[in-house]
C-alpha cells in the first residue's frame, strides 16, 4: 500500500509541474494571439496626434536621410 501511495504522489507531483508551465505558455499565447488581433484591426491605444508633432517626426526623418546621404557620399556630417 505505501509503494503505491508512493506512486500515486509522485505522479500527481509530475503532472502538476508539467501543468503550471503548460498553463502558463498557453495564457501568454492567447495573449500574444490578443496582441497580434488588435494590431490587425487597427483598435490599439493611440493617441491623437498633432500637426506640431508630425512636423517634428518630418523634420527628425529628414535630418535622417541627410545624414545617410552622407554617409553614402562619405563625408563626415
Amino acid at each position: 500500500m505505501n509503494e503505491a501511495m508512493m506512486t500515486i504522489t509522485l505522479s500527481s507531483f509530475g503532472l502538476l509541474a508539467l501543468g503550471i508551465p503548460t498553463l502558463a505558455a498557453l495564457k501568454g499565447w492567447q495573449g500574444w494571439l490578443e496582441v497580434k488581433r488588435l494590431e490587425l484591426t487597427g483598435q490599439g491605444r493611440q493617441e491623437p496626434r498633432s500637426s506640431a508633432m508630425d512636423r517634428i517626426e518630418i523634420a527628425d526623418l529628414k535630418e535622417r536621410v541627410r545624414k545617410l546621404e552622407s554617409i553614402a557620399a562619405c563625408i563626415d556630417p
